[in-house]
């Protein structure tokens, strides 16, 4: 699986909330594992590819919706030697925190 982080900001706007939840119906419909945070959205998708596409899209929504510019940030965990999901990341660290 790869984990992908992404932020998409309709610049010249001064609410993003709608926006924002029309990227998170998108990712429903498609069934996208995802987690939203105040900053960003994460996926957790099985290709770099599929990723890609998803970003692409929900890029493109933002104009669809009225948006006459976008900045698409994205950061990406691919990771070859074992699997990995979201919830293991967070587990790791959090054993950490209470000395697991």
């Amino acid at each position: 699986m790869v984990i992908v982080e992404f932020a998409i900001v309709p610049l010249g706007e001064r609410s993003l909330s709608r926006y924002v939840a029309e990227v998170v119906k998108l990712l429903e419909r498609k069934g996208v594992k995802y987690q939203l945070t105040p900053m960003s959205t994460i996926i957790e998708v099985p290709t770099v590819g599929d990723a890609f596409e998803i970003i692409k899209e929900a890029h493109e929504l933002m104009f669809t919706l009225g948006a006459q510019r976008v900045s698409t940030t994205i950061r990406i965990d691919d990771r070859r030697d074992r699997p990995v999901r979201m919830e293991d990341k967070v587990r790791s660290v959090m054993e950490k925190v209470h000395g697991g």
